[in-house]
Order: structure tokens, then sequence, then C-alpha cells
């Protein structure tokens, strides 16, 4: 597709555009453009597709390898309802979670409408994953923010976390309706009241508990998985309608912060946050330094933690993946190529994560 002269000044250069072989961490890196046709890149540390899965939906919202190689897939399916829902549901709706292996066999699939943006494979061969579902009308009347009167006919909707066996039998589910509190966890004053806690992340962790980002009242936290309730919880002002929390080794939590509507701040910028949970206090943050701060996507994206204590982070909205040392020196860059248009963000090169992945997990697959 022809990418018109506005979009492709703005994104300059495509492609690989960085790498410092003596400092980057030598992997293979996973993504695949939000709005694509299902196409999903596995890239060499020199920017060269090694292999390509052509899966049967576009993203919803993307995919990762599992410990065995297998690619676990998040898909829009055709049957997921968009008929009578919100105008947002159609970009980040799912459908179907599917794992395949390397030829893109599907091993195992589940399918639920209500799903969208993410999902994980769980040890026990089930899944975890996000839903939406309405609001009860008495809680949703006592939802503070937002912009009045934008309901969808006058309903909201909010998530709920599920969890299935292998053979798709509920094991567990939750609902951010119970637990979000109304009169704090607001909706931002610009967004539409259809949705309360509009989920984007949902990570399992060993002992059973869960971490989830809600990015409307800008809320991360961790699900005491016994009680429902939160084992902590992180909120504004730190964050900003932030994406992809992950838990790193030290128990820390990597955070990326889209930071649309900062408070108390002007400048609209994008960071990457270490967060202590404990005690909120950030450890670590990578932003640009100057002063009209080039790295920013008010959407989507994500940051990951690799071995070698690098961070490869996702500028999701602009197609961009690029990995940072501990001195914020970038070491590999690459930017999506792929262009597709989609309602709202028009023409675009989106990237809702990405993920690099060790040699030995890989390269037995290419041989």
């Amino acid at each position: 597709m022809s990418i018109d002269q506005a979009t492709w000044r703005r994104t300059r250069n495509l492609g690989l555009t960085a790498h410092d072989p003596e400092r980057a961490y030598a992997g293979y890196t996973l993504y695949s453009p939000m709005y694509g046709d299902g196409s999903v890149y596995l890239l060499d540390m020199d920017g060269n597709e090694v292999h390509t899965w052509k899966m049967p939906y576009r993203p919803g919202d993307y995919g990762y390898l599992l410990p065995n190689g297998n690619l676990f897939y998040l898909g829009q399916t055709p049957e997921t309802p968009q008929d009578d829902m919100f105008v947002g549901w159609q970009l980040f709706s799912g459908g179907v979670l599917m794992e395949v292996d390397w030829d893109g066999n599907v091993v195992w699939e589940h399918r639920d409408p209500a799903h969208h943006h993410d999902g994980r494979r769980t040890a026990s061969g089930g899944a975890v994953y996000l839903a939406l579902e309405l609001v009860p009308p008495e809680v949703q009347e006592r939802v503070q923010g937002g912009l009045p009167g934008s309901e969808h006919h006058g309903r909201m909707w909010a998530d709920k976390v599920i969890e299935i066996d292998q053979d798709g039998n509920l094991l567990w589910e939750w609902h951010a309706y119970e637990h979000l509190d109304p009169a704090t966890d607001v909706i931002l004053p610009a967004d539409l009241r259809d949705e309360w806690s509009h989920g984007n992340t949902v990570v399992p962790l060993d002992n059973g508990d869960v971490i989830v980002s809600f990015r409307n009242p800008s809320v991360v936290a961790r699900i005491d998985r016994r009680t429902g309730g939160f084992a902590w919880k992180l909120t504004r002002p730190l964050l900003s309608v932030q994406h992809d929390p992950s838990q790193l080794d030290n128990g820390n939590v990597l955070i990326f912060n889209n930071g649309t509507r900062r408070e108390m701040v002007p400048l609209v910028f994008s960071s990457v946050i270490e967060v202590d949970p404990a005690t909120a206090n950030v450890v670590w943050e990578y932003r640009d330094n100057t002063a009209w701060l080039s790295f920013f996507s008010s959407y989507i994206s994500g940051a990951q933690r690799l071995p070698n204590g690098n961070t490869l982070i996702t500028e999701g909205l602009t197609g961009r993946i690029f990995e940072v040392t501990p001195e914020r020196d970038i070491v590999w860059e690459y930017v999506n190529p792929y262009f597709f248009t989609v309602p709202v963000f028009g023409m675009n090169n989106a990237v809702f994560r990405s993920r690099r992945y060790p040699p030995e997990l890989v390269e037995p697959k290419l041989r």
C-alpha cells in the first residue's frame, strides 16, 4: 500500500535504523502490525524477516512466543459482534485465543466474543484473558468522570478477568466493577463514559495472582487470587493511561506510561518506568531529553526488560521498536514498514507490542 506524503515525512526511516552489536541483546524480535492482515513477523538483529506466520485473523491485538517455540496469538474474529457496541470496540476487539506451531497449524483454540486486547497461556494448559461486560446500572451511576452523557445508549462496559482450563471450562473470574472505586478510579475528563476500565494487559503470576492494567482510570494493580482484592495498586499522578505492566525478577514493575493527560504537567510525553509497587517510587525511567519530546505514543505500546538489563520499547502508534541500555542509550531500532488504513487512526503502521527472544528458543526452529 502506498504511503501518503505527510505520513512518509513523519515516519522518516523505515525498517532497521540502528544496531550496536556490542551492546544490544542478540536475539529475535516478534511483532505484528496491529491493523494488518494477520501477518506476524520474526526479525533477526539485522532487521531481516526470518519467519512469518500468516494467521487467519488480524491481530486482536498481538501474539507472543511460548517456551516451546509455538506462537500464542490473539485474533479478531469476524463473528465478534460490532453492532450496538461503542465506537472504540472495533479498534481493539478480539474473539479468539490460539496456539499455533511453527507452520501455523492450530494446537489449541478458545473463542469468546467478549475477549479483547490481551490473553496469556497458563502453565496448566488453559489461558487467562480480558473480556468486557456491562456495568450494573446502580454502579454505573456512581462512576465519576468522563464526558457527561457519553454512555453508549445509556450503557457502560467494564472488564472481567477470565481463567479457563485447556478444555475451555471456567476456573475463575474477576469483575472490575466490584473492585474499582467509582469515586476515586475516575474516567479521565476527555474520555467517553462507554467504558470504565478499558483493560489492556493481564499477567498471570506463579502463585495465581494477576497483574492488570486499566487505561481509563490509569490503574495498574495486582489482584489477590484468594480474596479478589488488590495486593497493591498504582494510579495517578504516577500513571497516565499506561500499558503493558510486567513484574521483574526483583519484584518491581516495568510500565509503558503513555502520558497523554498527566496531572500538573502541561507537556505530553511518554516514558517507560520501573516502579517499586510497595512504595510507588520510580527507580528507573526512560524518556526523551528534548523539549519537543519526540518519544510519544498516546495509545497502545509496551516495554520488555531483557536478560542483559536492556529494555525493549514499543512506541506503538509510530510502529517504532527500539532497545535502550540502563544508561538510556539506543542500541537497536526498527520501524514497522507496513501501513494500513483503519477508522479513527487513518493510515498507520501501529504495533500493539513486541517481544525479543533468545537464540536458543528460535534457532532450532529455523534449521
